[in-house]
């Protein structure tokens, strides 16, 4: 898959989510194997030029994570000059605009889905974007509010037209909640009549999810979201079977990849920040598990990653 001018070996990508695609995540998954594109956390185009990147969890990384591609959410252009310059700084490989999160923080300030409802002010914002920078640009957005694959068609030839570069289609309607089955199909009617690369995201959890959503769809790619902090393995498996890819890690077992993890939170965070993110992947992970509410339970009454450590060690050896 090539996106402008950066060539991406395997087209799996780990989506944006807020408290999950920070530095340790995305480290462990380069380190299992698999993904080729990585995204940041949602980032504030406001707040971005005056974070530290030394300090800020969600500008600290590791060389393994690239390409990375930092997206940013806005309501306004006005605040798009001082962020373009310092994701130059950041050395970021690509841009991408949130405008698809229908959270309800990101709609209250015209962000998110809220913004990608107004059109003029996106075809003003994506121009001034394309203008200041010569990096991969891309978009995340969702199917509309209704299944009308004409309108979404016309509205990906419009980024098209606007000088995008990627376009990654979260393929349920929107507002439209996770547990509610995505509409791949949609995409199929679409990917066909552009000449960017579209990657499909949503309800991808196995390799055969994987299969269908590029049968159905028609992608270039995939985007993994909750699918990569329930399995961290998956990147690894799709790769091997749709992609004849053979990436080869030294972590073989759920004890040893949540292990790895915590020493992953350990050098990439400051001590007050690593217990809230092992916890929120612990939500995640230990559905691989017959028993695995009693990980989250002892996990989210830890104090310390200490005892959290020491908890997920005792329950790793009654499970195996």
């Amino acid at each position: 898959m090539r996106i402008r001018e950066l060539d991406i070996d395997i087209p799996l990508s780990l989506a944006p989510m807020v408290g999950l695609s920070h530095s340790a995540l995305r480290s462990l998954i380069a380190q299992l194997g698999g993904a080729g594109l990585f995204f940041t956390e949602m980032l504030s185009a406001k707040r971005l030029p005056s974070e530290n990147e030394k300090k800020s969890p969600f500008l600290v990384r590791d060389g393994c994570e690239r390409p990375l591609f930092f997206q940013i959410f806005t309501s306004t252009e006005d605040e798009v000059d001082c962020a373009m310059a310092r994701l130059d700084e950041l050395d970021a490989q690509g841009i991408d605009v949130n405008l698809g999160c229908p959270a309800p923080q990101l709609r209250k300030i015209g962000a998110g889905l809220e913004l990608f409802k107004q059109t003029q002010t996106v075809t003003s914002l994506i121009k001034r974007m394309r203008r200041q920078t010569i990096l991969p640009l891309s978009v995340k957005i969702r199917l509309g509010e209704t299944e009308d694959s004409k309108k979404l068609l016309g509205t990906c030839q419009l980024f098209e037209d606007l000088g995008v570069d990627l376009i990654t289609i979260h393929a349920r309607l929107n507002g439209e909640k996770f547990c509610r089955k995505p509409r791949w199909h949609m995409l199929g009617n679409v990917t066909p009549k552009l000449s960017v690369p579209v990657i499909a995201n949503g309800g991808i959890f196995s390799v055969d999810d994987a299969r269908r959503c590029l049968e159905q769809s028609g992608a270039a790619g995939l985007m993994i979201g909750r699918g990569a902090a329930h399995n961290p393995w998956l990147f690894r498996d799709i790769a091997k079977e749709l992609f004849d890819v053979q990436p080869n890690s030294n972590l073989q077992d759920g004890a040893e990849v949540y292990s790895h993890f915590i020493t992953l939170l350990e050098q990439r965070f400051t001590p007050e920040r690593r217990l809230g993110r092992l916890k929120q992947f612990t939500h995640y992970f230990a559905s691989n598990y017959s028993f695995g509410h009693l990980l989250v339970s002892r996990i989210q009454n830890s104090s310390s990653m200490k005892q959290a450590a020491e908890r997920a060690t005792d329950f790793f050896k009654h499970a195996a």
